[in-house]
């Protein structure tokens, strides 16, 4: 099942855009470690590592990743959309993501503590 998540994040987009569209920025709190190979993005946490397909971006607004890993499902991809919000001019990470309806707390839990992570990045 989808499931979109919205945090407020104080940095420009172009900063964020970076931290969510290379590897190294990727590094610094999604994964362990990021690798690239074309449009191939590896992402190794501990001991496994889960290959990803850069399958859409626009410039400091969308990065979508779709997982070659599980191809039997439809819904096999993450997106992150950077909102700027008009009247406030505040900046939002929103993530799309899809889990088991018995597994959505958990997945929450970890996305609420990587963006921990992001925020710290940003510093």
């Amino acid at each position: 099942m989808k499931y979109e998540l919205e945090y407020s994040l104080n940095c420009s987009p172009k900063v964020l855009f970076s931290r969510l569209s290379t590897p190294e920025g990727l590094s610094e709190w999604f994964a362990d470690d990021v690798t690239l190979d074309g449009d191939l993005f590896t992402f190794h946490w501990n001991k496994t590592q889960f290959k990803a397909r850069l399958t859409s971006i626009k410039e400091n607004k969308i990065v979508r990743f779709e997982w070659t890993d599980n191809s039997e499902d439809k819904e096999n991809y993450f997106e992150f959309k950077i909102i700027v919000h008009d009247l406030t001019g505040d900046l939002a990470l929103l993530i799309s993501d899809f889990a088991e309806p018995d597994e959505k707390e958990d997945a929450i839990y970890l996305w609420d503590s990587q963006i921990s992570d992001l925020k710290r990045a940003l510093g």
